[in-house]
């Protein structure tokens, strides 16, 4: 315990799935963990659950896609604590489509959440980080913003570009000591893929790919990652890559 002791961290998408996971760690690690989420009763049911446990959290709803919302939310944060020390841009969602088939309003939706959210979060963190002289920015991206699979092309478009973004971050303001990193979960076991993963073993095959491990990740395994980048552990990590995929690009 005690990795990431009297640091403040803005989490997104905090209230399932690996959001949730990383909030959980996070605080466990002596945080104060910002709960942030569009559904309101998880993310609270998330922040009460660290708090029954002895951690520090508190929810703040959300839409990341809403810059004024963002500004609103760090603003809020650094007045009643001074500082954010990490930010973990988790919220995503996925299109499952062959390109032919993604419509324009899909293809939209997904950049104004994966993409456009990152950005919104990052720009608004980066005046306090700058202030402070430090910060630790993790963004999730995926195995597939590094190698093609089929009928995501939408999807993958949005997790490359997260990769690249987060090198452009490192590149501008590491003279800061603002550092930012990305992580690339392989396959997980989430509510978000719990159907595809627990439904008939030719579908489950299919989703697994080339994962030589043969499982899909417990969200925690991806969390320690994100705890890692979090922590001064990483320090000298700036612009870099994890990734949590099990062998799944190995292949």
């Amino acid at each position: 315990m005690g990795r990431v002791d009297g640091k403040i961290a803005l989490v997104t998408g905090g209230a399932m799935g690996m959001g949730r996971a990383h909030c959980e760690l996070l605080a466990f690690e002596g945080a104060t963990v910002i709960v942030t989420d569009m559904n309101e009763a998880e993310g609270k049911a998330t922040a009460d659950s660290i708090i029954s446990s002895g951690g520090k959290a508190e929810f703040h709803p959300l839409n990341v896609t809403i810059e004024s919302e963002w500004l609103s939310v760090v603003n809020n944060i650094v007045a009643t604590y001074g500082q954010i020390d990490v930010l973990v841009n988790n919220a995503g969602i996925v299109v499952m489509k062959a390109l032919e088939e993604t419509t324009t309003e899909e293809w939209d939706r997904i950049f104004d959440i994966n993409v456009k959210g990152v950005f919104f979060g990052t720009k608004a963190i980066l005046p306090a980080m700058k202030i402070a002289g430090s910060g630790s920015i993790v963004n999730i991206s995926s195995i597939y913003g590094l190698v093609g699979a089929p009928v995501s092309a939408a999807y993958q478009a949005t997790k490359g570009a997260v990769r690249l973004f987060t090198k452009a971050t490192a590149v501008d303001y590491a003279q800061y000591n603002i550092r930012a990193n990305s992580v690339h979960p392989g396959v997980i076991d989430t509510p978000m893929t719990k159907d595809l993963l627990h439904s008939d073993e030719e579908t489950r095959k299919a989703i697994m790919g080339t994962t030589i491990l043969d499982r899909a990740a417990q969200p925690k395994e991806v969390s320690y990652a994100v705890l890692h980048l979090a922590s001064d552990e990483s320090s000298f990590m700036n612009g870099s890559e994890m990734v949590i995929d099990g062998g799944y690009t190995a292949v």
